[in-house]
């Protein structure tokens, strides 16, 4: 009787980059850049360590690739527009409105992954023409060229809005980081403003008159007034 050669099962979920990229990314959210390392990426994934070499080099080449992904789901929420007077169909109601939804998005992202600032600020000088960077700065940029600028100042615009946003949310991401997940967000500011309330007041007359809005003030929405403030200045320069 003629026996059937058995063919080796097929996983469900074969390794790709795509899976260890998002591993990666849950590891380090969970546990830190520290804690990411090639064996415990290969636990999380139950699969050897060799496995993932086969589709990264390096952990170099492994945050490049987590900082980039995450950026570029961040930024699907950014209206279409593109360069010019002819602009896509956008869910935004104005470049105004873009400009607040690609910030707002960086924003909430890096907030959501303590890690990523850190990595950000390292991939954007140290390899200024990789992906990231560009990525960011096109989905800015693009809804600059939008608000009838000059052309001669796009670049000074979008780099005004983008090291606005990549460096308020940095520090907002340092302070949480500086926290940690115990500390009461609460407690901390009414701490903080009755510190600067106790300052001299010869020395220090507008830190103590601002005490009590620090105690109150939202992240996100301090974030988002600042990006007007920039617009702003933008609108009265061209008026």
């Amino acid at each position: 009787m003629a026996t059937r050669t058995r063919r080796p099962e097929r996983r469900e979920n074969p390794l790709s980059r795509e899976r260890i990229v998002e591993a990666a990314v849950e590891l380090l959210d969970t546990d830190g850049e520290g804690k990411l390392t090639f064996r415990a990426l290969a636990e999380r994934l139950a699969t050897g360590p060799g496995a993932i070499y086969w589709h990264v080099a390096n952990k170099s080449e492994l945050l490049d690739a987590a900082t980039d992904g995450v950026i570029a789901d961040a930024l699907t929420v950014a209206p279409a527009m593109t360069i010019g007077p002819a602009t896509s169909a956008t869910t935004a109601d104005s470049p105004q409105e873009g400009i607040r939804a690609v910030a707002l998005a960086l924003f909430d992202a890096i907030d959501a992954h303590p890690w990523l600032a850190t990595q950000l600020a390292a991939q954007l000088s140290r390899t200024p023409g990789q992906s990231v960077a560009p990525r960011i700065f096109e989905s800015i940029g693009r809804q600059v060229s939008a608000l009838d600028v000059p052309e001669s100042t796009w670049f000074t615009v979008t780099s005004a809005l983008v090291h606005y946003t990549l460096g308020a949310a940095g520090q907002n991401a340092a302070n949480g980081r500086t926290l940690g997940p115990d500390v009461d967000r609460g407690e901390f500011l009414d701490a903080a403003s009755k510190a600067w309330e106790a300052l001299d007041p010869d020395d220090y007359p507008f830190t103590r008159a601002v005490a009590a809005q620090m105690r109150v003030h939202d992240d996100r929405e301090q974030f988002l007034a600042g990006i007007d403030l920039i617009l702003n200045g933008i609108a009265k320069k061209l008026s």
